[in-house]
């Protein structure tokens, strides 16, 4: 973090004045090669040589030397303390024996204010964070107030912080909760949602911390950007501003991309990476109803088997030639989009896609007569999101909705390169370990892992994989019945899918078994659901909603029968979203206890290891693989989706950079 930064003053950090990001510079084959090198050998070995848990404690002894003082001040002066550090920072900049003393301080403050007291491992890993590094903390440990160390000291120093996570409703819960200590400082707390009007995010952005989800301010750095065009260095701003034009600096919401703290970082920095993100408008009449449906029904019309092909990995379908051929007959002698041979096709193709690989409750919800699109790692509806190419319109079509407009790009960005522009970037997660030579590649990001406050109790029982999905359901509420109902446990049930959900629940209800359902049809009840999901015997059935950033408190006597018992329905794609689920067991010392119960008819068999799959089943005979064998199945399916997943990413980031020099060459921007 430049010092230049850190002296800048608080009325050039309005918006659009400076707007500071950090430039892009290709890296050449050496540069890559030295990289890697670096990622792969150089840094395992200096982790090994010097513990970095060992180096981050230094902070606690720092700050332990300020705390009595500050313990026997009264308000007003650990206020006056606040006031006296920004000179501080600024003359001195992050000097570790000062930011001992400023954590020492927000501690203080947090005791006083929120009624928390930052243990030392949130000492150590807000250093961490300040130092701009990953931090691995485990699902529990106090992410969102080990944030608040960093953020109130840079932010004391003047540099503008946005505290960024997956949704709104973190971003909401984090700045009410932690905007008495922020406040208690001197420092503004700004919050920016879905809906909001520019007035409002361009004030929002102008406090000294900011909570926002990371699509918010994806979307309005990418209109900041349509805004800017061309110009948008300092210089330019600076001449227009001389001139007198104040338009463009008007239309910006943000102050520019200084330091970012990211909470649940792997979800974003990896999970949500995989598609990029593109900002459109409505242009021209919506799709004819009767195009597309006539679409629809020459799609059903054909035959799986020798019309078409479908690639279960790649989501895509493909015409064979005996397809194209039916399609050529129906199209003949019709006009519009059928007379061309590509556009038929490719609407053709699509509308096979809507009917084979787009399943109602499952990768969207039918809402008010609107589809809205589910985000599977996050189980929450993305209203503002559509499918491109005519997709989205298909999909209406076919569940009876009145098809929208089709959409034209304006812009578009991966969460890679936004996030690389930040001046200086850090991030929090419980689950990045098996991601964190990815995350150092691209985002510079070296993972430190902080170590626990109290020994975990979480206890993991063995995985059952039963041959069908009736079998689970059935044992899933077998399990129910025997901790439940009987030792009046709380359990915690984690589908995949909205319509998962619905079935279990279904089947729940069918037994007589009180239970609450939460996904995304029910996301308005959110908070309610999960302040009640660890009161004795409490069910609760819900998608990844309840999978990141949840703390489910336990109720009374809830411990001592042995705390929340959580059961994963359906492995994922990724390893590390089956532990956050598991994560919501077993918090800051509690006891709690977790188990997988899953089909071999669930989607990340059938999909990612078919033929592994079928070699389970007959291993089964009709019941149950061998522990062994399941266990095998587990890793070949979440390894070749990871993998998959992985190269997309990839794929992504590089048609991102070729998108960019073709408009760099036309003189447009992103």
């Amino acid at each position: 973090m430049s010092r230049a930064l850190i002296l800048t003053a608080a009325d050039e950090l309005a918006a659009g004045r400076p707007y500071a990001e950090r430039s892009e510079r290709e890296h050449s084959v050496p540069d890559r090669i030295a990289e890697y090198l670096q990622n792969a050998v150089t840094a395992p070995l200096h982790d090994l040589v010097q513990n970095p848990a060992r180096r981050l404690r230094r902070i606690v002894d720092q700050a332990g030397r300020h705390e009595e003082a500050l313990r026997r001040a009264g308000d007003a002066e650990l206020k006056a303390q606040a006031q006296r550090m920004r000179a501080r920072l600024r003359q001195r900049g992050f000097a570790s024996d000062l930011v001992g003393e400023c954590f020492a301080l927000i501690r203080e403050a947090a005791t006083r204010t929120i009624g928390q007291r930052h243990y030392d491992t949130q000492l150590m890993g807000g250093w961490a964070l300040l130092q701009g590094k990953l931090v691995e903390m485990e699902t529990g440990e106090g992410k969102t107030i080990a944030a608040t160390l960093p953020a109130g000291t840079v932010a004391l120093a003047g540099y503008p912080v946005h505290v960024i996570t997956v949704n709104d409703y973190l971003a909401q819960r984090d700045a009410e909760e932690m905007g008495p200590l922020y406040k208690f400082l001197g420092l503004s707390v700004g919050l920016v949602v879905q809906g909001m009007p520019k007035p409002a995010r361009r004030q929002a952005y102008a406090q000294s911390i900011t909570h926002c989800s990371n699509k918010e301010l994806a979307f309005d750095y990418l209109r900041d950007r349509a805004v800017l065009a061309r110009r948008s260095s300092r210089l330019h701003l600076a001449l227009e501003k001389l001139r007198g034009n104040a338009l463009r600096d008007e239309e910006l919401v943000l102050r520019g991309l200084y330091y970012a703290i990211v909470d649940e970082a792997d979800s974003v920095f990896i999970d949500e990476a995989r598609t990029p993100l593109i900002l459109s408008s409505n242009v021209g009449p919506a799709e004819e109803q009767e195009v597309g449906g006539l679409a629809l029904d020459f799609a059903r019309r054909l035959d799986p088997d020798t019309d078409y092909t479908i690639d279960l990995v790649d989501r895509t379908a493909t015409l064979t030639g005996a397809g194209r051929a039916e399609l050529a007959a129906f199209a003949a002698g019709m006009a519009g989009t059928w007379s061309s041979v590509r556009a038929c096709e490719d609407m053709v193709t699509q509308a096979i896609t809507a009917l084979t690989l787009f399943h109602r409750d499952h990768h969207y919800v039918v809402t008010d007569g609107k589809v809205q699109i589910v985000d599977e790692s996050t189980g929450r509806v993305m209203p503002d999101r559509s499918w491109e190419r005519g997709l989205h319109q298909l999909i209406e079509i076919k569940e009876g909705c009145e098809p929208t407009q089709q959409r034209e790009t304006l812009a578009r960005l991966t969460y890679q390169r936004l996030f690389r522009r930040y001046m200086r970037l850090a991030g929090m997660s419980g689950t990045a370990s098996e991601v964190a030579r990815e995350i150092k590649s691209v985002y510079g990001l070296g993972v430190v892992r902080i170590p626990l406050h109290r020994p975990s109790r979480r206890e993991y029982g063995p995985s059952l994989v039963c041959a069908t999905r009736a079998g689970k359901w059935d044992a899933v509420a077998e399990i129910v019945e025997r901790l439940a109902i009987g030792r009046g446990r709380p359990v915690l049930i984690g589908t995949r899918s909205v319509g998962a959900s619905e079935e279990i629940s279904a089947l729940l209800a069918g037994r007589g078994i009180e239970h609450t359902l939460l996904n995304a049809k029910q996301d308005s009840s959110e908070a309610d659901i999960v302040a009640l999901a660890g009161q004795p015997a409490r069910v609760t059935v819900a998608t990844n909603i309840a999978g990141r950033g949840t703390d489910i408190r336990l109720g009374p006597g809830v411990a001592e029968r042995g705390g929340l018992h959580v059961i994963l329905t359906e492995y994922h794609e990724s390893r590390r979203i089956d532990r956050q689920l598991f994560g919501r067991c077993a918090r800051q010392g509690d006891r709690g206890s977790c188990e997988a119960v899953v089909s071999l008819e669930d989607e990340i068999y059938t999909v990612y290891a078919p033929a592994a799959t079928r070699w389970a089943r007959r291993l089964a005979a009709g019941g149950r693989p061998p522990p062994l064998a399941a266990s095998a199945l587990r890793r070949i399916a979440q390894y070749a989706a990871e993998r998959r997943s992985a190269a997309q990413r990839v794929q992504n980031l590089k048609q991102d950079r070729r998108l960019e020099r073709m408009l760099a060459f036309s003189g447009r921007s992103e």
